[in-house]
């Protein structure tokens, strides 16, 4: 039996989305075709969008409904340096990690590299992204999961609005090599690693080019969850 939707599920769905790059900055996320889509009421999407503008991804516009943010120039270096500044704390009081986490981090690389390979290029994007979220929880810290898992949201609607020129296989080698680090037990030079990593994204921005949105009319297959592969974590 599935699980009952509820405005968290909503709200989770949409971020997701957004991590996979299939809702755009400016799209429209009409309060009828959602509640069609999940088969609950508007009342239940409208406690759910709330959630969202409360954390920054969705805007009321009066008379025209809710739209997904489109983040200024300055919001995301904001987010960037933010990200920068949890994920460097993250490695910085990080010991040699479990084997256990290696193993679980070496897995999600390997899915980052079979959707790189393959055709879907919404699980790259999510797998790309949700790599931090990842290492957060492995390396143990759960209070920062969902911060992450917001500001990496962030990162990824400016990535696709300002149309990112970082490669995804770029992406995956130096998720790679930080992990390498870690396994060493050089835990300053996977910090490092990090921060420059995150400087190349933020850097690949292209700020004076802003995309168009899409038409909204794809939202059932853009809500649809993330394909995966099967590998724990």
């Amino acid at each position: 039996m599935a699980d009952a939707v509820t405005p968290t599920t909503i709200a989770e769905r949409v971020v997701e989305a957004i991590l996979a790059q299939k809702l755009a900055p400016g799209e429209r996320l009409g309060e009828q075709a959602l509640a069609g889509n999940f088969g609950v009421s508007r009342t239940m999407v409208r406690e759910a969008l709330m959630q969202l503008q409360a954390r920054g991804f969705v805007e009321v516009q009066s008379k025209r409904g809710w739209y997904v943010v489109q983040p200024s120039a300055a919001e995301a270096r904001d987010a960037f340096a933010a990200r920068r500044i949890v994920e460097a704390g993250i490695l910085a009081e990080a010991g040699k990690p479990l084997q256990k986490v290696i193993k679980t981090l070496r897995a999600h690389i390997v899915e980052e590299q079979r959707a790189i390979e393959g055709a879907d290029a919404a699980t790259r994007a999510f797998l790309l992204a949700d790599f931090h979220v990842c290492l957060a929880q492995q390396m143990g810290h759960r209070l920062l999961v969902d911060v992450l898992r917001d500001l990496t949201a962030r990162t990824t609607l400016a990535a696709t609005l300002y149309q990112s020129k970082h490669e995804a296989g770029q992406s995956c080698a130096e998720h790679g090599a930080i992990v390498a680090a870690l396994e060493a037990g050089n835990t300053a030079r996977a910090r490092e690693l990090m921060i420059a990593h995150i400087g190349n994204v933020e850097e690949a921005l292209q700020v004076e080019s802003v995309a168009a949105p899409d038409a909204p009319a794809r939202l059932r297959a853009t809500l649809m969850p993330v394909a995966r592969s099967g590998a724990s974590r």
